[in-house]
């Protein structure tokens, strides 16, 4: 029996540095749903965040396209809109912006996230007692974080949130670190066939996948005419930045609009683990004091679940948005 010979190396094979000639060029790492190479498409926006400078704060960016920690400034006063302005831009700009030793009380919180919009009040998670617009995220061993997994809050909402303003009280020493990834960056990165795909799909989104747990059987009626199932364009244009985003979650995402059940498993799964890729993210360690405001629509973010049984607890105000647009 013929043996097939190998086939021999090129002679400059070991001078050769793996990705060498590939330049910009990703890669599927078959068979697998990922891809491997630089993620090219994020350097002309970590070239023109590198631009920008600020005149009532100073900034450190943490990840290529995404997050800066804002220094110089203090959010526990009342800023003059000239510095409020500012926090806007930076907050288009990096997607969710970073503030450290902020001792917040209720009131100045909730007077600082007004700055940027009305607020919404949750209907499902606990409030501080005496601001019913700060949603109490109080982890504890008796209750555990269920939020580590990426998501845009609240799309079951006609109206989702713009954006959320957490400040940190009690933190573990090690542990509960939130993670933010660029939803711009997700979809550039996208194949020109799926962006195709899915730039004119739609997906519902229900609160029940999340939320059903927390409706008394005698109110789910009366909570489902309060909170219909929504659709949502997959990819949304921002409308401030005008950019195109990934608007799906795993979370809140029932189906996608004309696609049946199977298929719309695949593609939202597809289209969630672009959220994966580290070279999308920055992460943020807490600190007592610490303050994160995130903008709804350009970012998911999965708060970190491995600090249990210690303690963390959170207060979260979120800013009322617009109906996400295609």
């Amino acid at each position: 029996m013929d043996m097939k010979q190998p086939t021999a190396a090129p002679a400059d094979a070991a001078d050769r540095v793996p990705g060498s000639g590939l330049a910009s060029l990703r890669v599927p790492l078959d068979p697998y749903p990922i891809q491997v190479g630089p993620s090219a498409h994020l350097a002309a926006e970590a070239e023109r965040l590198s631009q920008l400078s600020f005149e009532h704060f100073d900034v450190r960016r943490m990840g290529a396209t995404i997050g800066a920690e804002i220094t110089g400034v203090d959010i526990t006063r009342d800023l003059p809109d000239e510095a409020i302005a500012e926090l806007s831009t930076a907050l288009a700009a990096f997607k969710v912006i970073f503030f450290r030793e902020q001792p917040l009380t209720a009131e100045r919180h909730v007077a600082f996230a007004r700055r940027f919009g009305d607020l919404e009040i949750h209907p499902f998670f606990p409030a501080n007692t005496g601001e019913p617009a700060l949603v109490r995220f109080e982890k504890s061993a008796e209750l555990s974080g269920y939020e580590n997994a990426w998501h845009h809050d609240v799309t079951w909402r006609e109206v989702p949130s713009m954006g959320a303003v957490l400040h940190a009280i009690t933190v573990p020493e090690v542990g509960g670190d939130t993670l933010f990834c660029d939803m711009y960056a997700a979809y550039d990165g996208l194949d020109e066939a799926t962006k195709e795909r899915v730039d004119q799909l739609d997906a519902v989104h229900d609160y029940m996948r999340a939320f059903g747990m927390f409706v008394a059987p005698d109110k789910v009626d009366e909570t489902r005419a309060r909170y219909p199932e929504v659709t949502h364009p997959v990819v949304c244009t921002h409308p401030v930045t005008g950019r195109r985003h990934l608007y799906v979650n795993r979370n809140f995402v029932s189906g996608i609009v004309g696609l049946g059940p199977d298929d719309s498993t695949t593609l939202i799964d597809l289209l969630c683990r672009q959220a994966d890729y580290p070279e999308y993210q920055c992460r943020f360690r807490w600190e007592p004091d610490s303050v994160a405001f995130w903008d709804n629509r350009a970012v998911q973010h999965y708060a970190s679940s491995d600090y249990w049984p210690q303690p963390r607890v959170m207060e979260r105000a979120s800013i009322v948005g617009t109906r996400p647009e295609r």
